[in-house]
């Protein structure tokens, strides 16, 4: 459990410092240069991720259930995937619709994909893990929502041709994982 606390403390806390120290983290970056604050940045994330991912894993070999999720959560949270990789793949694609009306669709992707998990699984690892998630997002949400009003940053308005495309491939992604790779990757299927 110590591994999957402290790799969600680098992780997530890298991922948090312009959410609660968004001045340190100016002087930091002004000071080491960008390359320099993004290897270290991207050093200090990876490693947080590594050892998030080794101990939720842990978690999973003896861990401690807090409830019994029923069947249907599990094909809830199937269903609500599909939404949240399409919000993933809308904050990634050329300007779309999706992106001018959120802001900052990865972050609302982050927020589903955590929920929907919290719904399906009861352990206190899932807890951890996805809670932690759902927490950040919906801070960093608000927080970048924030830093958009004051800067007078307005998404661009987008294509319906980039909106069908962000909708195709986040559709893709959740058919590959809902199909494939949850199993191959974190060895429970979707379906089944």
């Amino acid at each position: 459990m110590g591994a999957l606390v402290f790799g969600l403390l680098l992780f997530l806390g890298t991922h948090s410092l312009r959410i609660v120290a968004e001045d340190w983290r100016a002087r930091q970056l002004a000071r080491l240069g960008p390359r320099r604050w993004q290897g270290l940045f991207a050093l200090v994330a990876a490693l947080g991720f590594v050892l998030l991912v080794w101990g939720y894993g842990q978690t999973r070999l003896d861990g401690v259930a807090l409830w019994q999720p029923p069947l249907w959560t599990r094909h809830l949270a199937a269903l609500l995937m599909l939404p949240a990789l399409i919000l993933v793949a809308a904050a990634y694609g050329p300007a779309n619709r999706i992106r001018a009306a959120l802001g900052h669709p990865m972050l609302a992707g982050v927020k589903l994909w955590a929920f929907a998990h919290l719904l399906a699984n009861g352990r206190l690892g899932d807890v951890l893990l996805f809670g932690a998630f759902l927490l950040w997002a919906v801070l960093d949400f608000r927080a970048a929502r924030q830093r958009d009003r004051r800067a007078g940053v307005m998404p661009a308005a987008g294509s319906v041709a980039a909106t069908v495309l962000a909708v195709a491939a986040g559709a893709g992604v959740w058919l590959a994982f809902a199909s494939f790779l949850h199993r191959w990757l974190i060895g429970v299927p979707v379906f089944g």
